[in-house]
């Protein structure tokens, strides 16, 4: 059976620093208010002359690197992305332009945190059909630049950070790789997490109003996200394994969109997980969205986490909302 699995893995995160007390000078908060609600303690921020797909093409490099291939040998490339460097068009192109890479396709999905398990699902099935051979699949988010740093947004301008992270599929017949993928979503709830201007929602896409309303912040309703989060990540996460016909037990590792460290404990507790079962890093890089799970996914192979073999199980949850998994036999 053909199947897609990842050969490489890289990330990039931007040199600045952000930590909890800093943001004290900036908003009505506390570095015990944001751990206590978050498991927060810093963030990375992009200077202002840097770009979504300066942040995806540093960490596709890694990538490149960790897999031992050139950029040449890349059929097509994904991008998850909230924010890219333009409205349109997507930052996808912009990072094909920078790699130097001629006339391949290149997609992005605007999934927000759940944006890169959907571009990996996209990649697995291009390459189970035989459509491609090799895929770069990226995960980027510039959030510092779109954030209402006062008091008025601190509940979601203190969750966020900037950070790329990178992966790239390969054609195999071997009995490993991508397993499944499980996407869902409920555009009823759309608005408890959204940014509403602009678009077209509204008579003008860019008006007085715009920014009169101050809807072009970001808007979180937490107590709805929390209580769907914990609900989504269990039940896509038993998909997978219900699917798979895999047993908790049987996880090394499940790496969940950084969110919330409530939430991922939450999680661990509700699928009865081992101790140390449930990867984290949201503490040193604050959410990144699409780019938290192949950030973390780096992290957790630097470190030894992951052996050839083992089960692991991705999943992400968010805005729109959107919710997803990925059982892997790395």
């Amino acid at each position: 059976m053909r199947r897609s699995r990842i050969i490489g893995v890289g990330r990039y995160l931007p040199p600045r620093v952000v930590t909890n007390q800093e943001l004290e000078q900036y908003m009505d908060t506390s570095d015990e208010w944001i751990r206590e609600r978050s498991g927060i303690e810093e963030r990375h921020w992009v200077d202002a002359e840097t770009t979504t797909s300066d942040l995806a093409y540093q960490a596709s490099i890694a990538a490149l690197d960790n897999a031992n291939i050139n950029a040449e040998e890349i059929d097509f490339i994904i991008l998850g992305c909230l924010m890219s460097d333009f409205f349109f068009p997507g930052a996808g192109v912009m990072l094909q332009n920078k790699l130097g890479l001629k006339h391949i396709g290149a997609l992005d999905v605007r999934n927000q945190c759940s944006g890169f398990i959907y571009s990996l699902s996209i990649a697995d099935q291009f390459i189970r059909t035989g459509m491609y051979n090799r895929i770069l699949v990226v995960g980027a988010e510039i959030h510092s630049k779109g954030m209402d740093l006062s008091t008025r947004g601190r509940d979601l301008s203190v969750l966020f950070g900037d950070g790329a992270g990178a992966v790239i599929m390969e054609a195999t017949d071997e009995d490993r790789g991508v397993l499944s993928t499980h996407l869902h979503s409920d555009g009823s709830q759309a608005e408890h997490l959204c940014l509403k201007r602009p678009g077209t929602a509204t008579a003008r896409f860019i008006s007085e109003e715009t920014y009169t309303s101050g809807e072009y912040f970001p808007y979180m309703n937490g107590r709805e996200v929390f209580k769907n989060a914990v609900v989504r990540f269990n039940e896509v996460i038993n998909e997978a394994l219900i699917a798979n016909n895999i047993q908790p037990e049987d996880i090394k590792l499940v790496i969940p969109h950084q969110a919330n460290k409530r939430i991922s404990e939450a999680v661990a507790h509700r699928l009865k997980l081992p101790k140390g079962t449930v990867f984290s890093n949201i503490e040193k890089y604050g959410n990144t969205t699409a780019a938290s799970i192949p950030i973390a996914l780096s992290e957790a192979l630097e470190q030894g986490l992951i052996q050839n073999n083992d089960l692991i199980i991705l999943a992400a949850f968010g805005s729109g909302f959107t919710w997803a998994s990925a059982a892997i036999k790395w």
